[in-house]
């Protein structure tokens, strides 16, 4: 009776071990599987991105406020939305505040960088009729990139030369890029901007940052 019950015990307690290293195991599988798809360019945009709306929360809901004290009236509220394709072709709902002071719109739209629907530096989001125009090369690029709040053609499409029409800028950063090239883009956007702050306000011309902004005349997304 006694060897009965020992032998039992054992039994019990190599199922229970059993049972704890599967668990143990699936445990490591769901946390192994996001860490493995957290890229250094994906950390970044977590990161920074997530330091910088903490940072410009108050003046976004100034600006918000702001906005709602100027038109009290305006149904389309204070955020303009805008359907924009995302990472693998993905649609997604752009939202920036209706403002171009102080690159509110620009900064309103981090929340979509801490979300993943856009990176801090990468290509610029596309409608769905922009990118139909796109050909199978430059389509399938752009699927495999996140969007970016900035990129190489915003910082560079003023310099009028002709390599740097801004379909052959997003071409080459997709070919290019990496954390380097993404935090000299940043630094590079964070220059313009404070550059422009300091001469005021522009009668005429288009701000830098957006990513409508920086498309030249007769500028075409295909290449």
């Amino acid at each position: 009776m006694r060897s009965s019950r020992a032998g039992r015990v054992p039994r019990a307690a190599l199922a229970a071990e059993r049972v704890a290293e599967r668990l143990a195991a699936v445990t490591a599988e769901r946390v192994a599987g996001p860490l493995a798809t957290l890229t250094a360019k994906r950390a970044l945009d977590l990161t920074l991105g997530t330091a910088l709306l903490l940072l410009t929360s108050p003046a976004l809901a100034l600006g918000a406020l702001a906005l709602t004290l100027r038109s009290p009236h305006d149904r389309g509220g204070v955020l303009l939305r805008e359907t924009r394709v995302g990472l693998g072709g993905r649609l997604f709902e752009l939202r920036s505040l209706r403002t171009r002071r102080l690159r509110l719109d620009l900064l309103s739209r981090l929340p979509h960088v801490v979300r993943g629907e856009l990176s801090l530096v990468g290509p610029a989001p596309l409608t769905p009729d922009e990118a139909a125009l796109l050909g199978p090369a430059a389509g399938h690029w752009r699927q495999g990139l996140r969007p970016g709040l900035t990129g190489l053609a915003q910082v560079r499409a003023r310099s009028g030369m002709p390599w740097d029409e801004p379909a052959l800028l997003d071409a080459h950063y997709a070919e290019h890029h990496g954390t380097g090239l993404d935090l000299a883009i940043l630094a590079q956007s964070v220059r313009i901007h404070l550059r422009a702050a300091l001469r005021g306000p522009r009668r005429t011309g288009k701000a830098h940052l957006s990513d409508t902004d920086h498309r030249l005349p007769g500028y075409s997304v295909a290449e």
